[in-house]
């Protein structure tokens, strides 16, 4: 692959776009560098599959500056340097798995002999051994998810975009595409990735930017992110489901939780305990809540609920 580290993959300065008098995207400034994962986090209708379809030269701003490897991607030529999944599953369903990977190959201009090449070595990547020759309107939804996401990475990309591409997939599928996009990083190649499950990012290692109403709201590492943006809280339940009044604590659901960041839990947690309100004996729970990915994000959008909070209430 021919990256050069020093050039930056992705370069957004200020790209701005609306729809009639809808302001979607208000400004945004973004870069991504070679080798780097950028986990994109938002709202449904944030503006995330904007500013992909934007970056990926198939709308155009209304004002700013968008570069991919330096280069407009409105220009014809950047197709050779993208690879783009979006959400929608997109494959050929009455060819083979070979035969899908190795039509996009061919369609991207690589020979027919190393699109075969390459085609198995997708196939190996993502545990398609065994469909090889299977019709893929035949398969599974996880193995129809993995053929589409393989499909955008035939021709070796500089940069990929995957729009949840773990979305209605299984465990196992889930662990191939992840596997494969860290070992696409690990190539150079710059990804970025879109998902609802946060847990993902962190698995990957991601860098993640977090878009709010139109502009990148926070960015930078997880940890980084978690520092500047949430702090531990701490709950204490009592048996007796009756709540002592103490200063610096107030009733949040049946329980009391410390008033402000608990820079030392173990501190807040002894002066409860020393107040005369308390009764000790009557404390049946102390949990320490320690941060998160997933409180960074909903400090800063809001309260709407990510699939990971929605899988821990099932």
């Amino acid at each position: 692959m021919d990256t050069d580290p020093s050039d930056e993959a992705i370069s957004l300065t200020d790209a701005q776009k609306s729809y009639g008098s809808t302001k979607v995207l208000r400004g945004v400034d973004l870069k991504v560098r070679p080798g780097q994962i950028l986990g994109l986090l938002g709202k449904n209708g944030a503006g995330k599959s904007t500013l992909i379809t934007i970056m990926c030269g198939m709308l155009r701003p209304n004002s700013g500056q968008v570069r991919i490897c330096g280069k407009d991607p409105s220009r014809r030529s950047i197709g050779r340097y993208i690879g783009y999944a979006p959400q929608d599953i997109a494959v050929y369903p009455h060819l083979s798995v070979e035969q899908n990977l190795t039509s996009i190959g061919r369609i991207q201009g690589i020979s027919a002999a190393k699109s075969v090449q390459r085609a198995h070595e997708i196939i190996e990547a993502l545990g398609l051994e065994n469909q090889t020759k299977q019709s893929a309107g035949d398969l599974s939804g996880g193995q129809k998810r993995r053929l589409h996401t393989g499909m955008a990475l035939m021709h070796h990309p500089r940069v990929a975009f995957l729009d949840e591409p773990t979305v209605g997939a299984d465990v196992e599928a889930r662990n191939r595409i992840l596997h494969m996009v860290r070992s696409l990083a690990d190539e150079g190649t710059a990804v970025v990735y879109t998902s609802h499950y946060l847990t993902e990012f962190e698995k990957l290692n991601a860098t993640i930017a977090i878009l709010n109403e139109g502009t990148i709201a926070a960015s930078g590492t997880i940890p980084d992110l978690i520092s500047r943006h949430s702090d531990s809280s701490i709950h204490v339940s009592f048996a007796s489901g009756t709540l002592p009044n103490v200063n610096g604590w107030r009733e949040e659901e049946g329980h009391l939780s410390l008033e402000g960041p608990a820079e030392d839990p173990g501190r807040a947690i002894a002066r409860l305990l020393a107040d005369p309100q308390v009764d000790d004996s009557a404390v049946s729970d102390i949990r320490i809540v320690r941060p998160s990915l997933e409180s960074v994000y909903l400090n800063i959008v809001g309260t709407e609920k990510t699939a990971d909070e929605e899988i821990k209430e099932k």
